[in-house]
């Protein structure tokens, strides 16, 4: 009985065996391919349907404020305008130098596509185009322009639909009125009266011709700032409209020598919000390249309400300082969530909008230290260890030897960190970079997001070069413990179906131990409360907040970097080409006050909430003065210390404090000189 039941299982366990081995890859592969005709036919669909939604016009990315509300479009300058509101010769000069068989093929044109094909597998230099209007409107309206050969495939069935959905006509109105002509402008229209004045149904031949040959290149044929190159473009464009009969060659040679005036540059018509405006469309663009999606959605990490803020606070600043050209930059963060919350990039952008916060690359001068003490924290130093040999410091240059300014006039020879920095003493700033050396600071700087700073002497004092964006985001390593954040603008972007199709993650990196961290944050909210930055509380900041003066040679920046518990922002105010500010124009007297400004205004909405300790430090009350143990009549502070600093154990030498402290002092003097004493024996 065990026998036949033994034979029984064998043989079905065999058939089973001989089924797979027989159907398994069949079912597989059916398998697959019924999850790729599904996934292509819900695409299909998708699309077809999205395609027959033209028909009552498309709609514009739109990018959307922190709150999820909406902001600003893509393009705020297009105007659509009927296809016969646009110039005979500018709808047959594009459709002859884009596409001559517009008329005839059904959305790919299969003699392009191949000899395209042909020439992509002769060459490693890329893929060549053979697009169509259609493909080239299909891409513009749906996808990326990530060459790739899948990007081709939904080009090609997507031109395939428009083609079936709408006629010739309304493909190539929509085509002329979406189609980027430089300059930041889409459409012929828009495009038509910022060049010639003149809307795009009364463009000459010779205009047409012009405006046509920029679609190839936009940026290499702008009639802006590359006429020339945009005329011999043009040249090629009427021979091909001779060449497919639409134009005679009278006519060509006519316009040929016509000549063109093109208008100025167009002004910003809105400048509002316009540097933050500019820098998000860019980032965009960095991800999309030109295109031109419809009824996407851009969310972002801005604030509106802050960036009026901030463009109010650096317009009233320079119009206190009544300087002409005078420009500034402002940048906003959360150190906690690397979100930008405002940015602003010069004065005014409907008069400048080149954008100083992101790529102008200035020395900060002292705004740099902290980095240097950051570094020294890092090594074992304590706030209050102190720096020696400050009347010795000299440093080669150039033009000879340099003697910082305070050891040419002070007395003093040694100071504590922490009063090294609420001073922005130079010379204890190079002493201590020549005790670190240069290494960690570098290091320290570029993991920071402040890369390729000079390995020189005077690197203590800020004399390489840094943007005013990645300045301010290297400060919130203070307010966030340690941690380096890199900004970010977009959060993530959504297809018109709602799908995301980029997502901006925060990235944050543990760059300095949570307790120099908060060491630093108490070090620079000393600065504001009783050293080169104390002006901020005068101007009316209030609450726990730090940051760090900033000035160069000869006034010619000046810097202010500083923070709360929820928002770091940074001021630089300069000229483009580096001038002296004014007399005495230090980051105190002309940043800071921009500064504070900007503060006062979004202190409801970022409020400077105390940063606490984390739980590795041990707290000791010193004296504020003398930076040793207070006694009963010491101005008292709290110090932090972290484990492996020295703890300084001697009472304060300069207040009396109770009988009981003086004898307890005058012990410690004692002791202190007979073990000098014995010091000097045993040598």
């Amino acid at each position: 009985m065990a026998a036949s039941l033994y034979h029984s299982f064998k043989v079905r366990f065999s058939d089973l065996r001989a089924f797979s081995r027989r159907d398994w890859l069949l079912t597989v592969a059916g398998s697959l391919v019924l999850i790729l005709l599904t996934v292509a036919a819900v695409w299909t669909v998708r699309h077809a349907w999205a395609v027959y939604g033209l028909n009552r016009g498309v709609g514009d990315t739109v990018f959307y404020d922190a709150a999820g509300r909406p902001w600003f479009r893509l393009d705020e300058q297009r105007r659509d305008v009927p296809l016969d509101r646009i110039s005979t010769y500018f709808k047959d000069a594009v459709v002859a130098v884009e596409d001559h068989r517009f008329y005839l093929h059904p959305g790919i044109d299969p003699i392009a596509l191949t000899r395209a094909t042909l020439n992509n597998l002769r060459s490693d230099g890329g893929m060549q185009g053979g697009s169509t209007i259609t493909q080239q409107l299909a891409r513009t309206l749906y996808l990326s322009n990530t060459r790739t050969y899948a990007r081709k495939l939904q080009e090609a069935a997507l031109a395939v639909m428009l083609e079936l959905f709408l006629s010739k006509r309304e493909i190539l109105e929509l085509y002329l009125n979406r189609v980027y002509l430089s300059g930041g402008i889409y459409g012929i229209e828009t495009m038509s009266e910022k060049t010639f004045g003149k809307p795009a149904s009364e463009l000459t031949l010779a205009e047409a011709a012009l405006l046509a040959g920029i679609i190839r290149a936009p940026a290499s044929y702008s009639p802006w700032t590359h006429l020339a190159a945009a005329r011999r473009r043009s040249v090629i464009v009427l021979q091909r409209m001779r060449e497919e009969g639409t134009i005679a060659a009278d006519q060509e040679r006519m316009a040929r020598a016509e000549r063109i005036r093109v208008q100025p540059p167009p002004q910003v018509t809105s400048a509002r919000h316009g540097y933050a405006k500019e820098f998000l469309r860019q980032q965009f663009r960095d991800i999309y390249g030109g295109d031109h999606p419809p009824d996407w959605q851009v969310h972002t990490t801005f604030v509106p309400e802050i960036q009026d803020a901030a463009e109010r606070a650096v317009r009233d600043g320079l119009r206190r300082l009544g300087v002409k050209n005078l420009q500034a930059a402002l940048v906003a963060m959360d150190p906690q969530t690397d979100n930008l919350l405002a940015l602003v990039g010069g004065s005014d952008f409907a008069t400048t909008t080149f954008n100083r916060a992101v790529r102008s690359r200035r020395q900060p001068g002292s705004a740099f230290k902290p980095f240097v003490y950051a570094a020294a924290l890092e090594r074992g130093l304590s706030p209050v260890s102190t720096i020696t040999g400050l009347q010795d410091v000299a440093l080669r240059v150039p033009s000879g030897v340099w003697i910082p300014r305070e050891a040419r006039e002070s007395e003093q020879d040694e100071l504590t960190l922490r009063a090294a920095l609420l001073e922005s003493n130079n010379a204890a700033a190079v002493r201590l970079q020549q005790q670190l050396g240069s290494a960690p600071v570098l290091r320290l700087a570029r993991d920071l997001g402040v890369p390729d700073q000079p390995d020189v002497p005077s690197l203590a004092l800020g004399s390489g070069l840094v943007t005013p964006l990645d300045l301010t985001a290297a400060y919130a390593v203070f307010p966030s413990l340690g941690s380096r954040v890199r900004p970010r603008g977009i959060v993530a972007v959504r297809n018109a179906h709602g799908e995301v199709v980029h997502r901006v993650h925060v990235e944050r990196e543990r760059v300095l131990s949570e307790e120099v961290a908060f060491q630093m944050v108490s070090m620079l909210q000393d600065v504001v409360n009783r050293g080169t930055g104390a002006a901020a509380r005068r101007y009316g900041v209030r609450g726990a907040v730090g940051g760090k003066t900033g000035s160069t040679n000869d006034y010619r920046d000046a810097w202010f970097v500083g923070f709360s518990s929820s928002v770091v922002a940074g001021v630089w105010v300069g000229f483009d080409q580096p001038l002296r500010i004014r007399d005495g124009g230090s980051g105190a007297s002309v940043a800071l006050p921009i500064w504070a400004d900007f503060m006062r205004r979004v202190a409801r909405d970022l409020p400077a909430a105390p940063i606490a300790p984390p739980a590795g430090l041990h707290a000791e009350e010193l004296c504020l003065l003398s930076y040793h143990r207070a006694l009963d009549d010491c101005p008292a502070y709290v110090e932090y210390f972290k484990d492996g600093d020295e703890i300084p154990s001697r009472l304060c030498p300069i207040h009396s404090g109770s009988f009981k402290q003086r004898a307890h002092r005058a012990v410690q003097g004692l002791l202190s000189a007979l073990g000098g004493g014995l010091k000097a024996i045993v040598r």
